[in-house]
């Protein structure tokens, strides 16, 4: 894995935050056949895709050629590629990904109202399967809900889903509009709760609450590496444990078994003060889903029903 720093096409990475690691360590943990990695992104290349001019940050180049090795060193067979903010809603390096995964790769598009119905249908027949609401302040900029709500019934009739991604804080007033979101919503890295509260606090538990009484709600065990407080720590000297993001997951599993997945978020934008080993975050998955009847879903089942439910199972 080789990896040229400069961001291309005259764009300049934000200061301070840090560059992926270019590498990653194999990991020990064998992932079931057909295993998706379902949140990931594509950064450019700036001077072929070049970054949206209103962004709130400028990442370094992270181009399909470099996600699909990625895949292969870690053992994935697909994966789903999620429109980062800072290509907005030009989702032109998404879908040329697309184009090249032969077939291996389904994304998530960011729309807006102005959208066609032929540019909707030209993204659904490239993989596209579900746009992504984003509501982290200091990500973008406010989109009025009754625009969201619009878009979350014209994607309906493809059978795409909404992700949405927003802090734990900010719940209580989201509520009433995710509840009335049309279609199956995915939720981005377990809504990002704080992890130094108490697993069986008021602020997960109203998350829980969530997904048990709306079961068109699916969450993504994801970013260990963004919610720990305490950060990686060597288990048996070899794997990162974020011990304190463990006991979320484990607890959204086991509650929901059928509605979980699990994602890398290669390449890991706007880090700056640690950047994990992709190869070492796998191993964190047997932490978290620590026998194979659970990866399989986890890793397989879920995504592959949700991206590719037209296939069965497996590779």
């Amino acid at each position: 894995m080789t990896h040229d720093k400069p961001t291309t096409g005259g764009f300049t990475k934000t200061a301070g935050w840090l560059d992926w690691y270019n590498g990653p360590t194999k990991p020990t943990l064998t992932l079931p056949a057909g295993a998706v990695d379902a949140h990931c992104h594509v950064f450019g290349p700036g001077d072929s895709f070049p970054y949206a001019e209103k962004r709130k940050y400028t990442p370094c180049d992270a181009s399909k050629d470099q996600l699909f090795a990625l895949r292969d060193h870690l053992g994935f067979a697909r994966n789903v590629i999620v429109q980062a903010t800072c290509h907005g809603a030009d989702n032109s390096a998404m879908v040329d990904a697309l184009h090249s995964s032969g077939g291996k790769a389904r994304g998530v598009a960011t729309v807006d109202r102005h959208i066609t119905d032929a540019a909707l249908q030209d993204l659904h027949d490239a993989g596209v399967r579900g746009v992504r609401f984003n509501f982290v302040k200091r990500l973008v900029d406010f989109t009025p809900k009754d625009e969201l709500l619009e878009i979350a019934n014209r994607i309906k009739p493809l059978g795409w889903h909404i992700v949405i991604y927003f802090e734990a804080v900010d719940l209580p007033e989201l509520w009433d509009f995710f509840t009335a979101l049309p279609t199956t919503v995915v939720v981005d890295h377990m809504g990002r709760p704080d992890v130094t509260q108490p697993v069986d606090g008021p602020e997960f538990a109203l998350f829980e609450r969530f997904m048990r009484e709306h079961p068109n709600v699916w969450s993504k065990v994801t970013c260990p590496e963004r919610l720990s407080v305490a950060g990686p720590k060597a288990l048996n000297g070899a794997s990162p444990t974020y011990l304190d993001v463990v006991p979320f997951a484990q607890r959204l599993i086991a509650q929901f078994p059928d509605r979980v997945l699990w994602g890398t978020d290669w390449p890991h934008p706007n880090l700056k003060d640690h950047m994990p080993d992709d190869g070492l975050l796998v191993e964190f998955i047997a932490q978290i889903a620590p026998d194979e009847a659970t990866r399989q879903k986890l890793l397989v089942d879920n995504p592959m029903n949700l991206y590719w439910p037209e296939e069965k199972h497996g590779a």
